[in-house]
């Protein structure tokens, strides 16, 4: 039966779940598979595809985690001899690419420094959702198309939660027109899986915060995983110039540098 490739991707796409594409690119001599074979590979191990079976198959797929862990592309060449099982004598090279592990980033707050957070972000890997409490605040604003809006209702905070896509891609920015707000989101969040979870704000609303949360909120390590003040201290007070400062260590902690 010949898959569907396009329609495999575009489900584990919409389910946001990671996967590794292999594609063969290279087929030298004799081989089990021929070029263009392809495989789909899931974090759970499901399998749909192949390229040739076997050992060959069993260290593509050890690989094929590898590169989910790293969500970095590997090119591989086997040459087919006794370490595989395999007598043929050719050689297969191969790209493995993970997909569907973009970051994405939460942001609270459509003010100022958040509009323009979401504006420098455009061109990067970052998938941005810009999330504001505010009535009708939307309607007042010029948001590029490229940035998903959602206007959440803050009395019922459990929209909050359900705004955000928790995980090891996610990203959470607060920075709300109301330091209320801002406490019972990172009082939300703190819990919940993210990458990065960052307020905006001075030392002394971080210490103030700490406080908070260990002592009314009865959240032992308080503010320790959070980033506050955000951004790199690259200079100027603006807007856009906080905002760069911001964007450069969202891509910092993205890169791993």
């Amino acid at each position: 039966m010949t898959l569907n490739w396009i329609d495999i991707l575009a489900k584990y796409q919409q389910r946001h779940e990671p996967i590794a594409f292999v594609t063969v690119i290279k087929c030298l001599g004799s081989a089990p598979c021929v070029l263009g074979s392809r495989m789909v590979i899931t974090r759970g191990k499901k399998i749909y595809g192949t390229v040739g079976g076997g050992k060959l198959e069993f260290e593509v797929i050890d690989k094929a985690m590898e590169a989910l862990e790293t969500n970095e592309k590997m090119e591989l060449t086997f040459t087919l001899g006794p370490k595989y099982e395999q007598c043929c004598g050719g050689k297969v090279e191969l790209i493995i690419e993970p997909m569907n592990q973009s970051p994405e980033l939460f942001l609270f707050g459509a003010g100022h420094i958040g509009l323009e957070i979401c504006h420098a972000l455009i061109g990067t890997p970052f998938r941005v959702h810009l999330i504001d409490s505010r009535e009708d605040w939307f309607t007042k604003l010029t948001v590029a198309e490229e940035i998903q809006t959602s206007a959440v209702d803050i009395k019922d905070f459990k929209t909050f939660a359900d705004a955000v896509r928790w995980g090891e891609n996610c990203y959470v920015l607060v920075m709300t027109h109301d330091h209320g707000i801002d406490l019972d989101i990172i009082a939300m969040a703190i819990p919940k899986l993210t990458k990065y979870l960052g307020l905006i704000g001075s030392k002394t609303k971080y210490q103030r915060f700490h406080n908070m949360l260990k002592n009314d909120l009865s959240i032992p390590e308080g503010m320790e995983n959070v980033v506050c003040p955000v951004g790199l201290q690259i200079g100027g007070d603006t807007p856009k110039e906080i905002a760069i400062g911001v964007v450069a260590q969202l891509l910092k902690v993205h890169y791993q540098i």
